[in-house]
């Protein structure tokens, strides 16, 4: 799915770029609008970025369900701006995306079965150790499902629109 000409391999930066940033912007709802005792990566920086309770609630209901769309889409673009996918790729990217987050999603809701598939290890290797935590206080959202959805919709779309601008070259 690489496309490659004499050993070279071509990556999408555009995209790259647009799916680093969304993570960013994906991480202001977290930082703004929500409690870092209940925040995995913010607590695991131990600095207060937190603007929780000292402005307000800027993002609203939307901050609910924008980090699933966020993740979701910006997964999708890096995947295919690192792996530079054709069409096919790029669909079955979109459909990876979706079907692995729904799953975390659905994890959430029958968390009991979800914790039986975390191998004993993860528990010492950082960020991974938190899995079971994930599943346990995590809650479930339909709502959640649905910005899932639209965040591989959007992503494939925005995929198609720019797969082969911003390519550039990189010697293996």
């Amino acid at each position: 799915m690489n496309y490659k000409k004499n050993n070279i391999k071509i990556i999408n930066l555009f995209q790259i770029f647009i799916g680093f940033s969304s993570l960013l912007l994906g991480s202001l709802v977290y930082i703004i609008d929500r409690s870092t005792q209940n925040i995995y990566f913010i607590n695991f920086l131990n600095i207060d970025l937190s603007q929780y309770n000292k402005c307000s609630d800027i993002f609203g209901d939307f901050g609910n369900v924008f980090p699933d769309f966020i993740h979701t889409f910006a997964f999708i673009c890096l995947t295919s701006g690192f792996l530079s996918l054709n069409k096919k790729g790029i669909l079955i990217t979109c459909i990876s995306w979706l079907i692995f987050d729904v799953i975390m999603e659905l994890g959430q809701k029958y968390n009991e079965i979800a914790i039986n598939f975390i191998p004993d290890c993860f528990n010492r290797i950082p960020f991974l150790e938190n899995s079971k935590n994930y599943f346990v206080y995590g809650t479930f959202d339909s709502n959640d499902i649905i910005a899932m959805f639209i965040g591989a919709i959007v992503g494939y779309i925005f995929l198609f629109i720019t797969s082969r601008k911003m390519s550039v070259s990189i010697k293996n």
